[in-house]
C-alpha cells in the first residue's frame, strides 16, 4: 500500500456481528408450506387495522407526524401509562438500538442472558460496548448470575421476559431485586410476548416506580403487524427524552401509525388470539411430550422443542421441512437439540405434532 493510500475501516465491534437470520419462509421443491418460524400471530392483524391501512394509504404523500401522538395516547390509554413518558420506534429491535446507542460505548458492557435476543448482542457491538452474557438454570433466566456478572462497567441489563427462544420468563419481584443490586445499569424488560402471559404487566409497573427501569413492547407478535415493523418502550421520562434525541424524527410512516393506534384500540381481536393461543400452546406441548419431545412451560406463542441431542432435531427439521412444515433451529442460541415452534391455527398445530410423531417413530424403528 503506498504512502498515499488510507484503510477505511468501520467502528470496533462492527465486524464483529454476526448477520441476522430471520425465520425462513419457503422450502425448495415444496408448495403450500406452513411457517411456523417466526413466532407470527397465525390469525394476522385486526380487521379494525386492516382497514386504517387502507385509508392511510391515501396520504402517502404525507409525511408522518414526528412526535406519534396518537400512538402513544392509545397505548398510554389502554395500558393506563402516561405517553409521556413512552417513545415509539421501528419494531422494539430500534428502541433496543437507541439504548445502546445512548447509554453503552467503549469501555461499557452490555449484559444479557446465553439464550437471550440475538438483538442484545449486536446492539452493544454496534455501539462499541462489550456483549457480556451469563449462563441461565435450565433454560430460566438465572437473577443471580446476572447479579454476579455486572461490574462497574455495566451500562444495560436486558432482560427478555418471556424469553426467546425458551418461552419461559421470571417474577417481577426478581426483577425488582436485580434492578436495586445493580443500581448504575439501566434494566430493560423486553416484553415482546407479554400479552401472551395471564396476569402480566410487561415490567410497566417497575419502570414507573423505579429509576433504571425500562420497558419494551412490539406490534409484531400478537397484534400480527410484523410487516408494518412498529414496536415501542416505555419508562423514566429522563430516558425517555435521550431516545428521542437520537430518534429519527419521520421514523414510522403514516400507515404504521395509523394501524398500529388502530390495533392497540380493538381489544377484542386481541382476547380472542389470547385465549387460542393459550388453548393450542397446552395442546401442542401435550401431543409432542407423548411422542417424547418435551419442553418448558412456555409464557409466549411458541414452545421449545427438545431433542436428545444436535443430530436428531436437525433431522427432524429435514424431515418437516418435505412435509412442508418449517420450524426454527435454534443453534444460534445456543440450543443446538431444539426446535422453536410458533404456536399457528388448529389445523398447523396438529399437523405439525403428526408429522413429528411419524418422525419419532421412524426413527425408533430405524435402530
Amino acid at each position: 500500500m503506498s504512502q498515499n493510500q488510507t484503510t477505511i475501516a468501520p467502528q470496533p465491534g462492527i465486524m464483529e456481528i454476526s448477520l441476522y437470520e430471520g425465520g425462513a419462509s419457503k422450502v425448495a421443491g415444496v408448495e403450500n408450506v406452513v411457517k411456523l418460524s417466526s413466532n407470527e400471530n397465525p390469525f394476522g392483524p385486526s380487521d379494525k387495522a386492516r382497514e386504517a391501512v387502507i385509508r392511510a394509504a391515501h396520504g402517502l404523500h404525507r409525511y408522518p407526524n414526528t412526535d406519534h401522538a396518537g400512538l402513544r395516547g392509545a397505548i398510554g390509554e389502554v395500558h393506563g401509562l402516561d405517553p409521556d413518558r413512552i417513545i415509539c420506534g421501528v419494531g422494539s429491535d430500534e428502541i433496543i438500538h437507541f439504548l445502546c446507542q445512548a447509554y453503552a460505548g467503549p469501555g461499557t458492557e452490555v449484559l444479557f442472558t446465553e439464550h437471550g435476543f440475538l438483538m442484545y448482542r449486536i446492539s452493544a457491538h454496534a455501539a462499541g460496548a462489550i456483549p457480556v452474557q451469563v449462563a441461565e438454570r435450565d433454560r430460566v433466566t438465572d437473577i443471580d448470575a446476572l447479579i454476579a456478572g455486572a461490574t462497574p462497567r455495566t451500562r444495560l441489563i436486558f432482560v427478555a421476559n418471556p424469553n426467546n427462544p425458551t418461552g419461559t420468563m421470571v417474577g417481577l419481584p426478581e426483577l425488582e431485586r436485580l434492578a436495586r443490586a445493580v443500581p448504575q445499569a439501566i434494566l430493560v424488560v423486553d416484553a415482546a410476548y407479554a400479552e401472551y402471559v395471564g396476569d402480566y404487566d410487561g415490567g410497566a409497573e417497575l419502570a414507573t416506580r423505579l429509576p433504571n427501569v425500562f420497558m419494551t413492547r412490539t406490534f409484531s407478535k400478537i397484534y400480527g403487524l410484523g410487516g408494518l415493523r412498529v414496536g415501542w418502550g416505555y419508562g423514566p421520562r429522563e430516558i425517555v427524552d435521550v431516545l428521542n434525541r437520537i430518534r429519527g424524527p419521520f421514523n414510522l410512516s403514516n400507515v404504521a401509525l395509523e394501524g398500529a393506534e388502530a390495533a392497540m384500540r380493538d381489544r377484542e381481536h386481541i382476547a380472542r388470539c389470547q385465549a387460542e393461543n393459550a388453548r393450542m400452546r397446552a395442546w401442542l406441548a401435550e401431543a409432542l411430550a407423548e411422542k417424547g419431545v418435551p419442553s418448558d412451560t412456555s409464557c409466549a406463542n411458541f414452545i421449545l422443542a427438545r431433542f436428545a441431542d444436535a443430530e436428531t432435531a436437525g433431522a427432524c427439521d429435514e424431515y418437516l421441512k418435505t412435509q412442508g412444515l418449517i420450524v426454527r433451529r435454534v443453534a444460534g442460541y445456543g440450543l443446538p437439540h431444539c426446535l422453536r415452534i410458533t404456536i399457528g391455527d388448529e389445523a398447523s398445530c396438529r399437523r405439525v405434532a403428526h408429522v413429528i410423531g411419524q418422525y419419532m417413530a421412524e426413527r425408533a424403528e430405524s435402530r
